[in-house]
């Protein structure tokens, strides 16, 4: 029963890490589209 439960407590923190990691590179990615499109209107 303890090895199930290490089991699935091993896949819930790794796919935690995982949402974690994805979810800062898609913040920054979308911080970094919208700075460049408030400098293009800026510049215009």
């Amino acid at each position: 029963m303890s090895e199930q439960i290490r089991t699935i407590l091993i896949i819930i923190v790794s796919v935690s890490i995982f949402g974690l990691v994805v979810f800062i590179l898609v913040k920054n990615y979308i911080r970094n589209k919208i700075n460049y499109y408030l400098k293009e209107k800026k510049n215009k």
